[in-house]
């Protein structure tokens, strides 16, 4: 078993704490022990700090990450040697009656420089192991698809 630990801290007392809706401001601080503290807003679409970190961009950077992590993992043992690797993903939500929202779907984007001799195909088939593995994707309840590109050092 594995343990994660995180202290988060609302910020947005602006001097009324919650005395009605618009009195308190949407942000919060994420304190991990011995890490940079990460300052957090609300999304913007509903009246948050588009300079912060928001829950849905969390999730959707941890979710790469850890794709990230394993693919590297695989290269190496495959013998196909990594010199970049930079992803965009895209994830798709959605809002239903009420306000509640949800991911429905996302997807990873990476471009991935390899060393000149690299198996692409093997390379490309490295994607589809990773969502047994990764402890973020096996986490979420919607598809995650990619869409690689490679580049190949010369």
């Amino acid at each position: 078993m594995h343990e994660y630990t995180s202290r988060v801290v609302w910020t947005g007392n602006t001097g009324a704490g919650t005395a009605h809706y618009k009195a308190y401001a949407r942000t919060w601080d994420i304190a991990v022990p011995g890490k940079p503290v990460v300052q957090c807003s609300n999304d913007p679409l509903l009246g948050g700090d588009p300079g912060k970190m928001n829950p849905e961009d969390l999730l959707l950077s941890a979710l790469s990450a850890c794709h990230m992590l394993w693919y590297l993992h695989y290269a190496s043992e495959a013998g196909i040697v990594v010199t970049r690797y930079e992803d965009t993903p895209v994830g798709q939500g959605e809002v239903g009656p009420g306000g509640a929202g949800r991911f429905v779907s996302a997807e990873l984007r990476p471009v991935i420089r390899v060393k000149a001799g690299a198996d692409l195909v093997a390379a490309e088939a490295i994607h589809h192991r990773i969502h047994a593995v990764c402890f973020i994707a096996r986490s979420v309840n919607f598809p995650v698809t990619y869409a690689p590109h490679f580049e190949v050092e010369g």
